[in-house]
C-alpha cells in the first residue's frame, strides 16, 4: 500500500514512489508520450498501481506564482478527472510551483550533465511533489 506521485508535463509524465511506511518518496521513472496523449498514460500507471498497490495518486498541480490557475493547471485539472474516472484511488493535487526549478538545482549540484538532467528532471520534480506531501501529512498526524 504505497502512493505514487506524478509530475504531469506536455509530452513526459515523471513517476515517484513512496516506501511501504509513507515515508519516503523514490523517483521511479518518467514516460514519454505524444503531447496531448493523456490516454496513453492510463495503461502503463494501471500497471503501477497493480503491482505497488497503490492506494493514493499525488498529482502535482502547477498553480502560476500569483496562486492563479492557467493553462497548464487546467490541463492538470483535466487530467485528474480522467484518473478519477479510470483509477479507484484517491487523486490528490499537490503545489507544485517551482518543484522542477528545485529538482534542476539539485541535479545541477550534483553535477550532472544537461543531458542527464533532462532524462531524470520529470522523475525526481514526482518525488518532490510526493515528498512534500508525505511530510506534510506526517506533521497533520502529528498535531
Amino acid at each position: 500500500m504505497r502512493y505514487l506521485g506524478l509530475d504531469l508535463g506536455t509530452r513526459t509524465l515523471g513517476i515517484s514512489i513512496s516506501d511501504i511506511t509513507k515515508t519516503i518518496a523514490t523517483t521511479l521513472k518518467t514516460i514519454r508520450f505524444v503531447e496531448g496523449d493523456y490516454e496513453s498514460l492510463l495503461q502503463p500507471l494501471q500497471e503501477m498501481i497493480e503491482e505497488y498497490q497503490i492506494t493514493k495518486i499525488v498529482l502535482g498541480f502547477p498553480k502560476n506564482m500569483n496562486n492563479s490557475i492557467g493553462e497548464r493547471a487546467e490541463t492538470t485539472l483535466a487530467f485528474q478527472k480522467l484518473l478519477m474516472e479510470h483509477f479507484p484511488v484517491e487523486v490528490i493535487m499537490q503545489d507544485e510551483r517551482l518543484s522542477t526549478v528545485e529538482a534542476t538545482n539539485y541535479m545541477i549540484e550534483a553535477d550532472l550533465s544537461r543531458k542527464k538532467r533532462k532524462k531524470k528532471v520529470d522523475a525526481l520534480a514526482a518525488n518532490i511533489i510526493l515528498q512534500t506531501y508525505l511530510d506534510k501529512e506526517r506533521r497533520e498526524r502529528e498535531d
